[in-house]
Formats: structure tokens, C-alpha cells, sequence
């Protein structure tokens, strides 16, 4: 009965903290600064994403964020097809367990300007995913507020996902895998889940305990969390999740938004206005209490299984 009457008390000290934070007006501010048509479409590499690039990082720099590993900028460079890009990361320290590491992420390039296209040619991503960079902004303005995270929680906008996760895998190449605890990736939060309200869904929930710590987090609110609904569409090892997960790290993605069923998923018309802007507050606010235990090292997952 105590441990309930804890829960309970704890659920609205939180959503105190997430109404200040985790609000509307922030997640707008993020979502149409990212989607404008000033970006261009934020397709990696191009001059549109230099401009999504600054916007993050003065988001870090006043968050209070700091530099990730020897990184003497937010920004994490490497190269490809002869072309510079660049991840975008940001770090919470831990205290107690400050050399365990939680990844909060999100892919903030999108498919740019078809040039060739007649009308509106530019490919904002709103939801594909501006709406999880929102979300990744706004939780680590959140936990940076809250002060209560005993891991380090390092806030990565990754880029290239649309080029075949190459922030992601880049990033992963150069990590012990040892050290890091979950990934907590997301991707697409911007439509109402297949389940309802207060609903979001994780890939592969049966590759970790991840899912069910999840679920345990939040069986005293109004929020659930699923396991995805679309196995055949393969979802798990198509986000940037997937590097991190193949090092064994329980890494997921949550998401409310099925690719075959969004009738703008990589169109044009992915713009803010077709947005359900309440839905990604309340992911963010699932998201923020669901791993909450996780930060704080009283859970930690098992490692994932990567057997395809």
C-alpha cells in the first residue's frame, strides 16, 4: 500500500514538473522551427540542415547541456561519399552512476528539395521527425530541470537516417557498448497511436525487459505503452536504434505512427499543420515517466537479442 501511495505521489510531482516543461508552447516552438520551409528539408548535408544543426545546438547551449566525450562542440563531424555531416549531441551528467549511459535520440534529417517537382517540392518532415527532435529537446530541458538523473542521459539528434542510419552507425562504431545501460529512441509521435489516446508502441519489445519496464513505470497513470503492431514491416532494425542494438544494447524506438498507414509518410504534405501536437505532448510526457527508473539506476534492461 506504501509503495502505491509513493507511486502515486511521485506521478504528480512529475506531471507538476512536465506541465512546466513539457508543455505546448515549447513543443510548437521546436516543431515549426524545425518543419518551416526555411530548412529546406533538412536533408543531410545541405545548407537546410546547417540550419536545423545551429537550431539544436543553441537549444543545448541553453538548456546547460555539455559537450559529449572530447567533442569541443555539440557537434559530433564525419565523412562519407566525400561529404561532411555531422551528428548533434548533448550531455546530461549523471551523479552517482555518471559513467552509465542512457541515449535519448532522434534523426532530425529529412529527403530536402525535389527540385524537378512542380509546386510545393520541399520535404519538411514534421512528423518524420521533427516531432521526435521535439521531443529529444524537450526532455532534456525537462531532466535538466528535474536534477534527479543518477546515469548520464546523452541527447543525440542523429543524421543521415534517411541515407541508411549513418549518424547512428557512425556514432556506434566508436562507444563501449558496456557502458551504456538503454537507447531511447523516436521516430514519427506525431499521429495517434493504432491503440488510442495515451498510447505509444516500442519496437522489438520482446528483445529486452526494456518494454516491461516501460510498463511497469507507468501502470499507475493514464499512459500505456505497447509493443508494435506492424512485426512484418520490420521496424526494429529500421530506425537508429538499430546500431545501438546490435552491440547488445537494449535500444528502441517508441512511436505512435505506422510507416504504411500515414498517408504523408515521405510526401510533401508532412507538413506542421497535419500534426496532432496534443498526441506528441503526451508521448513525451509517457516517454519521460516510463524510462524515469531507468535514469535514476533502480532498472536497468537486459541486453537486447538481436536474432532476426
Amino acid at each position: 500500500m506504501i509503495n502505491k501511495i509513493f507511486v502515486i505521489v511521485l506521478f504528480i510531482i512529475l506531471s507538476s514538473c512536465n506541465n512546466r516543461v513539457i508543455n505546448k508552447k515549447l513543443i510548437d516552438r521546436h516543431l515549426i522551427t524545425l518543419s518551416s520551409d526555411e530548412m529546406e528539408g533538412r536533408r543531410a548535408g545541405s545548407d537546410g540542415i546547417e540550419k536545423a544543426t545551429q537550431y539544436i545546438e543553441s537549444e543545448f547551449e541553453r538548456i546547460g547541456l555539455s559537450r559529449y566525450d572530447t567533442l569541443n562542440s555539440f557537434r559530433q563531424n564525419f565523412e562519407f561519399y566525400d561529404m561532411s555531416f555531422n551528428n548533434v549531441i548533448g550531455v546530461l551528467n549523471g551523479k552517482s552512476l555518471s559513467d552509465e549511459y542512457v541515449v535519448v535520440s532522434a534523426h532530425y534529417d529529412h529527403l530536402g528539395i525535389k527540385k524537378e517537382k512542380q509546386g510545393d517540392n520541399i520535404y519538411n518532415g514534421a512528423n518524420d521527425n521533427a516531432s521526435g527532435v521535439a521531443a529529444v529537446l524537450t526532455l532534456a530541458e525537462h531532466f535538466k530541470k528535474l536534477d534527479l538523473n543518477e546515469r548520464s542521459i546523452i541527447f543525440i539528434a542523429f543524421t543521415a537516417e534517411e541515407m541508411g542510419l549513418r549518424g547512428s552507425r557512425y556514432f556506434g562504431k566508436a562507444i563501449n557498448p558496456d557502458n551504456f545501460v538503454a537507447g531511447v529512441n523516436i521516430e514519427m509521435i506525431g499521429t495517434e497511436s493504432e491503440y488510442g489516446r495515451n498510447t505509444a508502441w516500442i519496437t522489438g519489445f520482446d528483445r529486452s525487459s526494456f518494454g516491461e519496464i516501460i510498463q511497469k513505470n507507468l501502470s499507475n497513470t493514464k499512459y500505456k505503452i505497447m509493443s508494435d503492431p506492424y512485426p512484418k514491416q520490420n521496424l526494429f532494425f529500421r530506425s537508429d536504434n538499430a546500431p545501438l542494438a546490435r552491440l547488445g544494447i537494449p535500444a528502441h524506438t517508441f512511436s505512435t505512427t505506422a510507416v504504411g498507414k500515414d498517408s504523408h509518410y515521405h510526401k510533401v504534405t508532412d507538413e506542421y499543420k497535419t500534426l496532432d501536437v496534443q498526441n506528441i505532448k503526451e508521448s513525451i510526457d509517457l516517454i519521460s515517466i516510463g524510462i524515469l527508473s531507468i535514469i535514476k539506476g533502480e532498472d536497468t534492461p537486459s541486453r537486447v537479442k538481436i536474432e532476426e
